[in-house]
């Protein structure tokens, strides 16, 4: 089993600095909300990092445009949450979820409660 954490962002630094400005300055029109619960203005929230080191399982991690890239045939609003079992590939947390999830409690609550 892997989970696949999918950032609705582009990679790279510059894309970091412009979204990090955006979600300091305009968090509401920010459009990853995964961003927002995981990341702090320059990086990972330590209590995240630390439970994605703790996990038994593959993380595996892409934005937006290597997502599309690497899965061409996969229509899936992001963010997302997907998890490869049995060759397949399943959403265990849907775009429209994070906003019920807003902090990194509440995302690795439901993840784990999703987890078989």
């Amino acid at each position: 089993m892997t989970l696949i954490f999918v950032y609705n962002a582009n990679a790279g630094i510059a894309a970091g600095i412009i979204d990090s400005i955006h979600k300091t300055l305009s968090p509401a029109t920010y459009a990853c909300d995964l961003c927002t619960i995981t990341y702090g203005s320059i990086r990972m929230n330590p209590k995240w990092k630390a439970w994605l080191r703790a996990q038994p399982f593959e993380s595996m991690f892409y934005h937006r445009p290597d997502f599309r890239a690497t899965y061409p045939d996969v229509q899936v609003d992001l963010p997302a949450v997907l998890v490869t079992r049995d060759g397949s590939l399943e959403t265990l947390v849907a775009a429209t979820e994070f906003k019920d999830a807003a902090s990194v409690d509440q995302l690795i609550a439901l993840i784990e409660s999703r987890l078989p």
